[in-house]
């Protein structure tokens, strides 16, 4: 929601009044709630496979929803197809090209700084799809550290689904290091994972991202799929419903600790993203629930 309302508030007023997303669900969520809000038209391209729960708050919103069949990429692709369509109205406002979506999202290291009492923390850790948390936190705390508000980056670790695992991946083998887990010879393939809003194969700012981790001091966990469904009923038990796609962050703490990496004494944030009801049918899967 940062990175939309400031991306979608810069293309109104340029003149944008129609704007077409791809997204695994939550990214297209968000955009045609924010067009809605800013009276503009919104087309949601999604994978045929996204959460109903999703869907239905698009269209409530009022946006048009298409649903692609095939893979994430394939929802992409036809999304980077269809830009100028209605009569070249209709404007391909990705959240993942789109830079100002970026200033949007380095919200978060500066509302983390605030309250932390105007400290950085040691760590955070951020679910990852395609990464525009990770490189926001960048931007951000960055910024602050050139102005001097703070000492040091927090490191920043990279939680993503072992079976689609780009950008974790790389950062690893960037990083020379070994974390004893095999992926799967082609993302999502044969076991998809449930944390859907992170299961992007081709992310755009792959680079970028593993870059940004490392000059933090980061890392990166490859998180199996038990452990994040684990940790979604573990957190539901604290008192925070949140969906797998996000609670992949805590099953990544929880690894990052066993292995030393952080330290119970150091501040850490777990990012946590988006909310449990969305997922709905897969939390209800875990629990063994027919819905």
């Amino acid at each position: 929601d940062r990175g939309t309302s400031v991306m979608l508030s810069l293309l109104r007023q340029q003149g944008i009044t129609s704007v077409l997303e791809d997204s695994s669900g939550n990214g297209g969520a968000s955009v045609s709630c924010y067009a809605a809000a800013g009276g503009m038209s919104a087309t949601i391209m999604a994978p045929a496979s996204t959460s109903p729960s999703k869907t239905v708050q698009m269209q409530a919103h009022g946006a048009k929803v298409e649903l692609i069949p095939g893979s994430r990429q394939a929802c992409a692709d036809a999304a980077v197809a269809a830009h100028g369509r209605d009569d070249g109205t209709l404007f391909y406002a990705s959240h993942n090209w789109q830079p100002f979506f970026l200033q949007g999202t380095k919200t978060l290291a500066y509302e983390l700084w605030e309250d932390l009492g105007f400290h950085a923390p040691d760590n955070i850790i951020i679910p990852t799809g395609a990464g525009s948390n990770i490189l926001g936190c960048d931007l951000g705390f960055s910024e602050l550290l050139r102005t001097g508000e703070i000492k040091a980056l927090p490191r920043l670790f990279c939680a993503q689904p072992l079976v689609c695992s780009p950008i974790a991946s790389q950062i690893l083998q960037k990083l020379q290091q070994d974390d004893g887990k095999t992926v799967p010879g082609e993302w999502n393939v044969p076991v998809k994972t449930v944390a859907e809003g992170t299961s992007i194969a081709q992310p755009v700012r792959l680079e970028e991202c593993v870059d940004a981790v490392v000059r933090s001091g980061g890392s990166a966990v490859r998180v199996m799929e038990d452990a994040i469904s684990a940790a979604t009923l573990e957190l539901a038990r604290l008192g925070l419903y949140t969906e797998p796609t996000c609670a992949q962050a805590a099953a990544a703490y929880h690894e990052l600790l066993a292995t030393g990496f952080i330290k119970p004494s150091e501040t850490t944030v777990v990012v946590l993203t988006s909310t449990g009801v969305k997922a709905t049918p897969g939390v209800a899967h875990m629990l063994g629930v027919i819905v």
